[in-house]
């Protein structure tokens, strides 16, 4: 083999790592940890999230699911408000989570969550509604005597 075939064959070699180490690198980013306190991302071994997990956001005041896609996202929010029931499936390995709204045809569903994470979801959007529902003590004011 010839220095002109040696080096067409190391150039061929680098792109295809190239264009393999961007693939990867496409995968990982886009399947990374969306921001908040209370995220719950699906694992990549579960039906629907090899490539990118599916995750659930729930903060005091909306549920929300991102579904990751090579182009954009998929994101689907229900308001606290209007959070009718919470399902949990429970599988061999995993559990699925369905998050039905009291007005919207299209339930929350999510694949592959861990046993643990699909509890504390339900744990933590009966605490929020709870918490939106209680009575709240008036705030002081000119006329409310402060005790």
């Amino acid at each position: 083999m010839d220095d002109a075939q040696s080096m067409l064959l190391w150039m061929v070699g680098g792109g295809i790592l190239v264009v393999a180490a961007l693939f990867v690198y496409l995968i990982l980013h886009r399947g990374r940890k969306v921001a908040g306190e209370h995220v719950f991302r699906a694992s990549r071994w579960s039906r629907g999230n090899h490539l990118f997990p599916t995750q659930v956001a729930i903060t005091p005041v909306s549920v929300v699911h991102y579904t990751p896609r090579w182009f954009g996202r998929r994101e689907q929010s229900i308001h606290m408000t209007h959070v009718a029931s919470v399902m949990i499936e429970t599988n061999l390995f995993f559990s699925n989570v369905m998050i039905e709204s009291s007005g919207g045809t299209d339930p929350v569903r999510c694949h592959g969550h861990r046993k643990r994470d699909a509890v504390e979801m339900k744990h933590l959007i009966e605490t929020y509604q709870t918490a939106q529902y209680s009575p709240r003590p008036p705030e002081p004011g000119p006329n409310v005597e402060r005790r």
